[in-house]
This record gives structure tokens, sequence and C-alpha cells, in this order.
């Protein structure tokens, strides 16, 4: 192993090599082939980030009759009014164009005989997309870009205020890297791995989200001042049990229907609150708890009747992503128990994420992708106030953050860092090499999970929390931070690990921060105060937000919803409504911010 010093420069770094990293690597090539561009990656390009598996369908996408008008009042709906309007609608202009742009390098896309895309549900299409990363990969590639595959991001680079490069290590060979640049983008992910996860021991890794999303990206941004936004607003999926795969391809494009264990469609009674319309997605699972809490669980998604041909699409959809799920459903011998015909699949609740792609959680930006530090920039899952962009929102945010970065590129080098910074930096990087031995990751690890799952939400509990419980979440992880010196590792991989454990717990404490502070329930699941189990919308139409105080702790900013002229119907407020009773009794309390 070699801990030598490697110094590079370049124009613009971007920091994480997924969907939004790729793209952006490209963008900047394309627009300026002289720039020096720099793409860091933890893992390789070819196989990383959340589509490192596949995907089965492109679901942020402007289909026949939509408009970004449309797609914004989808998504003030979906976030029960709580929504960045100028985000959502620069991101919802891009999508098509990206679309087609990735289609152009080599992405299968299946189309009508109109040449219209195949559309699965109202911003969703049908794409074949097993080999989505590699095509992505493989187009930075050819652009030029340098790519360092393998390096681990640590920290950001901040001098005078404003972000000049960042810092990392590789997890093969222990260099040390410092790159100094005019502009940073930060495309790393959201935070996998926080709560006890939904599959024990070896199996942790099958989750919904990507394991690897450590929340690394949010956690450099903390430490370096950013202001973030939205944390509470977790994203719990509803998926295929112990496959954990997405069940939006057997309930959208086969239209099946939530069954509990009596075989009864159970959406229905919930949908009081919304005049029977179109639940929103947390809603979903909320009702499936229900349904448990009820004694009428397990609950399914019924494939009773379902036509043959479209089911077998469906399986060969799951190969491209979810390989497990297929194995689940072509299982003969389990489905000649019920008579040769497809039995239900069971669903269930995952683990919660902070993950700005499908809720809110990240980066608080503006419209060209700027975050409060100068020089510093944010897209896809690692960005906030805008949900539902999936993977060509990524693809949108990223252009559209290369493009602000480009116009505001200076002429020259960038500037040398500060060699006390780098050799700062250096030492907390390699800490945990100079003492192995004491407490490996995976103890702290599985320890945050623990405190995060039975205090902050997690599965055991329902997902549901209140201020006690939040309070002795604080306390333990603020216990930890201190105890992260503690930290040993023999070799890169496990400082890899180790620097993981780190990242997480400086998320988890930020989290637990946005959570005590909004004192309603508006998210069910995924912000279940159980303490304030009604929605309060004269007191919380805002972002909770935070940056990092000169004293360590969370300071939290609350900033006010900005509404463009959209005509939205919110769901009503109902005391009477079943969706709005607590998932569990609990007195309401006071109790002081975090």
């Amino acid at each position: 192993m070699s801990t030598d010093h490697v110094e590079l420069a370049c124009d613009l770094l971007i920091i994480g090599g997924g969907a939004a990293g790729c793209v952006a690597a490209v963008e900047a090539r394309e627009r300026d082939p002289s720039l020096r561009v720099l793409l860091m990656e933890k893992a390789h390009v070819y196989r990383s980030g959340c589509l490192a598996a596949g995907i089965s369908a492109l679901n942020a996408y402007l289909t026949i009759g939509e408009t970004p008008g449309s797609f914004l009042r989808y998504a003030i709906r979906e976030t029960v009014g709580v929504v960045r309007d100028d985000l959502t609608l620069s991101m919802a202009r891009e999508l098509n164009a990206q679309v087609k742009r990735v289609e152009d390098w080599g992405l299968p896309i299946p189309r009508d005989e109109m040449g219209a895309p195949l559309k699965r549900g109202r911003a969703s299409i049908k794409i074949f997309g097993e080999r989505i990363k590699p095509i992505l990969g493989k187009r930075a590639e050819a652009s030029g870009v340098t790519i360092l595959n393998r390096v681990n991001a640590t920290g950001l680079a901040v001098h005078d205020g404003k972000v000049v490069g960042a810092y990392g290590f590789g997890v093969r060979d222990g260099r040390f890297y410092s790159v100094r640049a005019k502009s940073v983008l930060v495309c790393t992910g959201g935070a996998a791995g926080l709560y006890r996860p939904s599959n024990p021991g070896v199996a942790a890794h099958r989750m919904w989200y990507s394991p690897f999303n450590t929340g690394a990206g949010l956690a450099m941004g903390i430490r370096a001042g950013a202001e973030m936004t939205s944390f509470e607003f977790r994203f719990i999926p509803l998926r295929i049990k112990d496959a954990m795969a997405p069940t939006g391809e057997i309930a959208q494009w086969l239209g099946a229907q939530q069954i509990n264990a009596r075989g009864e469609a159970y959406l229905e009674k919930y949908y009081e609150h919304l005049g029977g319309k179109r639940m929103l997605t947390q809603d979903r699972l909320y009702a499936t708890l229900m349904e448990h809490r009820a004694g009428r669980g397990p609950c399914y998604l019924d494939l009773r009747g379902i036509n043959p041909r479209k089911l077998e699409g469906t399986i060969a959809a799951y190969l491209s992503m979810a390989p497990s799920s297929a194995m689940i459903m072509s299982d003969e011998a389990y489905y000649a128990g019920h008579g040769g015909e497809m039995a239900p699949v069971e669903i269930a609740g995952g683990e919660p994420h902070v993950v700005g792609g499908h809720g809110l959680s990240g980066y608080w930006i503006d419209s060209s992708r700027r975050s409060n530090l100068p020089g510093l920039y944010a897209a896809g899952d690692v960005a906030g106030g805008v949900p539902k962009k999936y993977a060509s929102g990524a693809w949108a945010e990223a252009v559209i953050a290369v493009r602000a970065m480009i116009d505001e590129l200076r002429p020259g080098d960038p500037p040398p860092l500060p060699e006390a910074d780098v050799a700062r930096e250096r030492q907390r990087v390699f800490a945990p090499l100079s003492q192995p031995g004491p407490v490996p990751a995976r103890e702290l690890e599985e320890r945050l999970q623990k405190i995060m799952d039975e205090y902050a939400g997690g599965i055991s509990v329902q997902y549901g929390y209140a201020e006690g419980t939040l309070r002795i979440a604080k306390l333990h992880v603020e216990r930890m931070l201190g105890e992260l010196d503690a930290l040993g590792a023999t070799t890169p991989y496990e400082l890899m690990h180790c620097h993981e454990v780190i990242d997480r717990v400086e998320v988890a404490r930020t989290l637990i921060a946005h959570m005590t502070h909004r004192r309603e329930t508006r998210w069910h699941c995924y912000q279940e105060r159980l303490d304030y189990p009604e929605r309060d919308d004269e007191r919380f139409m805002i972002f909770v937000n935070s940056v990092l105080g000169e004293d360590g702790v969370p300071r939290i900013i609350e900033r006010p919803v900005q509404r463009t002229s959209v005509d939205v119907v919110l769901p009503p407020l109902s005391d009477g409504a079943v969706i709005r009773k607590p998932l569990i009794s609990s007195p309401r309390s006071g109790g002081e911010d975090v």
C-alpha cells in the first residue's frame, strides 16, 4: 500500500461518477473541448451509483400531453406543497432532451407505432436499461475527461470562503489525492445505511437504494458549511419483500392491485382524504402498514388474472435491475401450490433513506444548482428541493449546473491549495490506519443503524418517532461523533469503510435536527411525528434547512415556500379521514429544538 500524495489541477471537478456525474462530464467537454475536466469516482464509472444494476424505466419524462407546469403540479401534490417551483420547472424543461441524448448514446427505448416512447405511467416510460451505466461511463471516457476510478472523496477544499477543490484517497492503493479546481460539482448521491436494513447479515446489501451511496457528498458539504434542506423528508420504498425490487413495474405497467391477506383491495378505503382521487406515493406505504396493524396483513400485489404476455415482459424487465424478483415470479414450484395460477407477490416497506431524487433532501441550491458556498454546485440525488427527478432528472440537473459553471469560469490556473489545509486533511483521512484495531467500522455502523432504527423512525417502530425518542437518538449520535476517533483500519478498503461510517454519522446528526424541528406530520411514514400527528400548514409550509455552526452544532434555518402561478389543490386537512390516524398513539409533547 502506498500513501503517496498525488496533486492534480483542473478547471471543473466532478465528484461522483453516477447518473449525474457522467452526463456532467460529457456536457462540459462537448461545450468546451479545451476544458480540463476531472471526474472522481469511488467505484468504477461502468458500474457505480444507483444505476449500477440497471433500471427498467425512466420515471421523469414529459409524456404526450404533459408539460413542465403539469409536472410541477404533480410534484406539489406529492410533497403536499413543500417544493421548489423554480428548480422543478427548470429540471422539467430539460428532461426529454436529456433522455433523447442518452438514447442517442445507445440506451434502448421501446417506442410505439407513432414513434413515442412506451408510456408506463403519467411521467414514466419503459426502457431496456440493464447496461445503462456502462453506456454512460463509456461515453464519459470517450469525451476526454480525466477519470479517477476507485478514489474515495473525503472532503472539500475551502479557502477564503470559496470551494477550491477536494481531497480523496485510492481505495486500493491508498494514495492521497488533492485536486485544485476552479469549480466543483457534487454528484455523489444520497445516503443509504443510516438505518438498520430490511435484510440482516450477509443480505444487508439487498436494499432498495445503492448500499454504496453512503452520504459522502452530503457530509462533505455539511462539514464545509453548506446549507442543507429537508432531510426530514426521508424516502421509504414500498417494495417486493426481501428482494426489495420496485413495485411500480407491476402496479403501473400491469395494473396490479394492492390486496391484503384476505384478498381485499384496500387502497380505496384510504382515499377519503383525497376525495377519491389518486393517492400520494407515501400513502400507499402508510395504508399497507395500517392493514398490518389491523390484522389484515401481510399485503400483496395481486398478479392473478394478469395478461400472461405482459407478465412475461415484466419478469424480463426485472432481469434488467432486480434479478431476484424475476426468480421469485418465475418459481414454478411456488405457483404450483396456487393451482398453477400466478400468485400474489408480497410487499413491504424498506428502511428510510436520505435521497433528493425521490424526496427533497440535499443541498440548498439556486436555479443554476449553485450552493451557498461559492465555487460549489450540486446535482442529482445530493441536490435538494426537487422530488421525482430520478435518473433523467439527475441528467437534467447536471447539464444545468455545468452550463452555469462554464459561464462563471475565470482564465488562468486554479490557485494552489494551502499546505496547512492539505496536511490537516491528509492526517484526518489516514488517522484510522495509525491505530489498526480497537473498533472496526462495521461495529459502529451497526450501532448507528440500531440507534436510528429504534429512536428515529426505522422499520422496527413502523417509521414513527416523537420528541422523546429523537432526544435519545440525538444523545447517542453525538456520543458517536466523539467515538469515531477509535475507528481502526489495516487496508485502504477498510479505511473506506471507516470514512463511510464517519459520513453517515454526520448525515444522521443533521437528519435528527431536521426531524426534531418539523412539529407536524406532513408526509406519512416519511415524516411521521407521533406527538404531532396532524399537518400544520399555517406553521410549517416551509423548508427546514440547516448549516453547521462554528460550535459544531446544526443551526436550523426556515425558508419560505415560494409558489409560482400554478393551479394545484392540496389534500384537505381532515381529522376524520382514516389516513390521518397516527401509526402509534402518543401524547403530544413539547421540547426544545436540536
